[in-house]
């Protein structure tokens, strides 16, 4: 039997996720690690038999989180709330593994294990599922996979930002993306429908006068009319449940009103409402 340090396990896999971050999984050999460690390879090979078992050791926390962060948006029963707890979970589980996720992009270390390949599948097709919603359209179920997709890349580029600040602007991306979305269960506008507003779009504002370049601009005006005009009704005055648990954390961490409102895409009337509390 191999004699080791207590440690020695926990200090093999801190090497290992250095070195494959730094020199990719399939570049890095068993006994470089052990020599880094200062054991030997069969001391290594004692607590893990290979170096997929090293892999799938570094994986094992990051995916008991993602299926317990799955699991509890998945037992909440407001379709609304199950959204944006696993939307908030994933963040979280992302944030605290940041640093193996970095390392994966070196060289997809962690799909050499079919066991993490498949467990990660699956958590996130039923994460996937719950940002979707019940019998999603073709576009809400795209939405749900964008949504998911943009809460891990900004973790993996800016790992080394502060966690509060890569937290919130990741939440407020992606609070853009679902919030501003159209309802595409809704039946299209009817052709002579859309043609009356842009017969009518160049009335409004700038967009309406003639002159120098007038035809060109009341061509221009018919696609940023709507824009404009969900411009001038100014920030939304309502939080989602999630939005709101956000707010209360940003707030409790000693984030101003201002900066919560800016974080969430909220006006600052919306956060003291929500908060409770008078202005900072």
């Amino acid at each position: 039997m191999v004699e080791t340090p207590p440690d020695t396990r926990a200090r093999i896999l801190q090497v290992a996720q250095e070195e494959f971050a730094a020199r990719g999984y399939h570049a890095t050999s068993v006994r470089e690690i052990a020599g880094r460690v200062g054991v030997t390879k069969t001391a290594v090979l004692y607590h893990f038999p290979g170096k997929a078992d090293i892999v799938g050791a570094l994986a094992a926390p990051m995916l008991d989180d993602l299926d317990a962060a799955v699991a509890a948006a998945a037992g909440l029963a407001d379709p609304v709330a199950a959204r944006w707890a696993v939307i908030e979970g994933l963040v979280e589980v992302w944030l605290a593994h940041r640093y193996l996720l970095r390392m994966n992009l070196y060289d997809l270390a962690l799909a050499v294990e079919n066991t993490i390949f498949h467990r990660f599948r699956d958590a996130m097709m039923r994460a996937n599922a719950l940002v979707a919603g019940s019998r999603p359209a073709f576009e809400r179920q795209v939405r749900a996979a964008q949504a998911i997709a943009m809460l891990s890349d900004p973790v993996i580029l800016f790992a080394d930002a502060p966690a509060g600040d890569l937290r919130a602007a990741v939440l407020r991306g992606v609070h853009r993306l679902l919030d501003d979305a159209p309802d595409d269960d809704a039946p299209p506008p009817a052709r002579d429908a859309v043609a009356g507003q842009e017969a009518t779009a160049g009335t409004d504002g700038e967009a309406g006068r003639t002159g120098e370049g007038g035809a060109a601009s009341a061509g221009a005006a018919s696609a940023p009319a709507a824009g404009r005009a969900r411009g001038r009704r100014g920030r939304p005055g309502v939080m989602s449940p999630a939005m709101a648990r956000t707010a209360r954390r940003m707030h409790a961490a000693g984030s101003t009103a201002t900066e919560i409102a800016a974080a969430l895409g909220v006006s600052r009337a919306t956060v003291y409402r929500h908060l409770g509390g008078p202005a900072q």
